[in-house]
C-alpha cells in the first residue's frame, strides 16, 4: 500500500516498510531507465552510498535493465580511506550492483589522490563530459545531500565538485549505520558531488527508510527551505520523486 502526497514540486510515495519502499522505487526507476533508452544510446546515473540505498539496489537487479548502455557514477566519497575498504562508498556500489551486473563505465572518486583538489577537478569534467539523466539520493540524519552537510551546503555553490569537512552529526550517522565503530574511526573529510550539479539533474530519485531520518524529512517536507536542511531545496526542484517509509515519515504534516 503506497500514499502518496506532495510537498510543493516534491512527490511523496510512502510506503508500509522498507522491503516495499524499495520495491516501488526499483519499479518506477526501472521504467524511467527503460523509457529514456528508448529515445538515447546511453543513460548516465549517479548512485547514493548508503545503507538506506540496500533494499531498492537489491530490488532494482531484478528487473530487465539494459546496463551495457549506463555510465554510473557515485556522489561522494571519504578521503583517504582505503578503496577496498568495506566503508568506501565506491567499495559499497562495487560489492551490491556494479559486481552483479556491467555497466558500460564506472567512475569512482580516488580517495588516495595525491592531490584532492585535482581529484575534483578531475571528477566535475567526467559530469561535464557525461551529464548526468538520473541521480539516486539519500537524506542524511541531519538534512544533508550528499556529503554537503548543513554548514558546507550551499544552493549556488559554484564548485560541481569540492572537498569538505564533515559535520560531527554526520560523522556519527555512520557509526548508527554500523559503518564504523567509533568516531575516531571516522574520516574527517570527503569529496562529493555539490547540490547545485545534483539539482542540475532533470530526474531525482531520493530513496530514505527508518526512524531514524524521521526529523530530516520532516525538516525536508515541511521546515523552511535553507541550509540548516539541505535536502528542503528538493522541494524546489521540476522532478523529484522521495521514497519514505512509514517510519521516515512518521513526523511528516498530512
Amino acid at each position: 500500500m503506497v500514499t502518496e502526497f506532495t510537498k510543493g514540486r516534491l512527490k511523496v510515495k510512502m510506503s508500509n516498510t522498507r522491503a516495499e519502499l524499495g520495491e516501488v522505487a526499483a519499479k518506477e526507476v526501472a521504467a524511467y531507465i527503460k523509457e529514456l533508452l528508448s529515445r538515447k544510446d546511453e543513460v548516465n546515473i549517479i548512485f547514493a552510498s548508503a545503507p538506506s540505498q540496500n533494499e531498492f539496489l537489491a530490488a532494482l537487479l531484478t528487473h530487465e535493465i539494459e546496463w551495457n548502455r549506463i555510465n554510473a557514477f557515485h556522489m561522494d566519497e571519504y578521503i583517504g580511506i582505503d578503496p577496498d575498504a568495506s566503508q568506501a562508498f565506491g567499495k559499497f556500489l562495487k560489492d551490491r550492483i556494479f559486481s552483479k551486473v556491467t555497466p558500460k563505465s564506472i567512475h569512482y572518486m580516488n580517495p588516495q589522490a595525491q592531490d584532492p583538489e585535482e581529484e575534483c577537478r578531475r571528477y566535475a569534467a567526467l559530469l561535464k563530459q557525461m551529464p548526468a539523466d538520473i541521480v539516486f539520493l539519500g537524506i542524511g540524519e541531519n538534512g544533508h545531500l550528499a556529503f554537503n552537510d548543513p554548514h558546507v551546503a550551499f544552493f549556488d555553490d559554484p564548485e560541481s565538485v569540492k572537498i569538505v569537512d564533515l559535520a560531527p552529526e554526520c560523522r556519527k550517522q555512520q557509526i548508527n549505520d554500523g559503518c564504523f565503530k567509533s568516531l575516531g574511526e571516522v574520516p574527517t573529510h570527503a569529496l562529493t558531488i555539490t547540490i547545485p550539479e545534483l539539482l542540475h539533474v532533470d530526474k531525482l530519485y531520493a530513496i530514505v527508510p527508518s526512524k531514524a531520518k524521521a526529523e530530516a524529512i520532516r525538516a525536508t517536507c515541511d521546515g523552511p527551505i535553507r541550509t540548516t536542511c539541505p535536502a528542503s531545496i528538493l522541494r524546489t526542484h521540476k522532478d523529484v520523486t522521495l521514497y519514505v517509509d512509514k517510519e521516515s515519515a512518521s513526523l511528516v504534516i498530512r
